[in-house]
């Protein structure tokens, strides 16, 4: 399973809130928090083939050039699964997460798995019933590995085109 990461610039590792204002951006290999999902990994059979980044304020100050933009980046990567997150708590983050990843599903035909904290409230009520979401832990907190196992989980199953009913309902907002 060929993995696509999207994250922002914290989680991509080029700073912190300082560097909202980093352009969009991409490698073609893991880089940042994707080390987190290395060793769960073998599990789905899951490689991941590149990372996306784009600081949050950047984003939310040109949404429709940088959506644009990922989801062609995306298409050309043709990975078979995206990975929006984990936001954890940032809610600007969230946001590019549940916007991003709802336009890359909905205009490419691929599957997209996004993964959030409750406090990212504005995303998660503007798209829990158009995009599986998958409830985290805030940073710093306890459930860490199991919501990681859990994004790797589902999106094995949307990949395999599985039901994934049951998964929801008991994982996502």
């Amino acid at each position: 399973m060929k993995i696509l990461m999207i994250f922002d610039q914290i989680q991509a590792g080029f700073g912190g809130k300082e560097k909202g204002d980093l352009e969009l951006g991409g490698k073609k290999m893991p880089i940042g928090s994707a080390n987190m999902f290395e060793k769960y990994l073998p599990d789905v059979d899951g490689h991941i083939i590149g990372t996306l980044y784009c600081g949050d304020d950047f984003y939310l100050n040109n949404k429709e050039v940088v959506t644009r933009k990922l989801v062609a980046m995306t298409k050309k990567l043709s990975p078979d699964v995206v990975i929006c997150g984990p936001a954890f708590n940032y809610e600007k983050y969230g946001l590019l997460c549940s916007e991003v990843g709802y336009a890359i599903e909905h205009q490419l035909d691929i599957p997209v798995v996004a993964a959030m904290s409750a406090e990212c409230t504005e995303a998660i009520n503007e798209h829990k019933d158009d995009l599986t979401i998958i409830k985290m832990p805030k940073k710093g907190g306890i459930g860490l590995t199991d919501s990681l196992k859990k994004i790797l989980e589902l999106s094995s199953l949307k990949v395999a085109n599985e039901p994934i009913e049951n998964f929801v309902r008991e994982n996502c907002y």
